[in-house]
């Protein structure tokens, strides 16, 4: 009987998360998106030239069976979003990855957190070395999710 208790417990513990941020995607979407990138191999000097770089831009395209629209302008300083909306998470945040499924988030750098409703953001990139990421993705922390990402041109 304790075992069939547990069992069931640990079942809808499981549900919760997966359904925390409005998905039930077990993750296959994921694997489609695997992109490898020469991005990563860039060399150490145009770190020395992000806040002179040109900004790159991106638009955003929903991932995973969500809505995420606007764009996106990265410089050596800041990350801008315009004309932003997404659909609604309790743990909603920004990344620069390389690629759109869970290994690049892990591997990417948290920015801050991103409010689903506000169509204009800004976020300070102190510190940060753009030039070795070529997405901004959009991702719910609390069920490890990915919402949607632009990939940067």
């Amino acid at each position: 009987m304790r075992k069939t208790a547990l069992a069931g417990a640990t079942i809808l513990t499981a549900t919760l998360l997966l359904t925390a941020c409005g998905t039930a995607d077990d993750g296959a979407g994921d694997a489609m998106s695997d992109q490898p990138s020469s991005s990563q191999e860039q060399s150490g000097d145009m770190a020395t030239d992000d806040m002179a770089a040109e900004p790159r831009t991106g638009t955003f395209e929903g991932l995973n069976d969500k809505s995420v629209a606007g764009t996106v302008e990265v410089s050596g300083s800041e990350i801008v979003l315009s004309g932003y909306s997404s659909d609604e998470g309790p743990d909603l945040h920004v990344y620069l990855t390389n690629g759109t499924d869970e290994a690049a988030v892990a591997a990417g750098t948290e920015i801050d957190v991103v409010a689903f409703d506000e169509a204009s953001q800004t976020f300070a990139l102190d510190g940060v070395d753009v030039a070795g990421y070529d997405t901004v993705v959009i991702h719910c922390d609390k069920a490890k999710a990915v919402f949607g990402a632009a990939a940067l041109a």
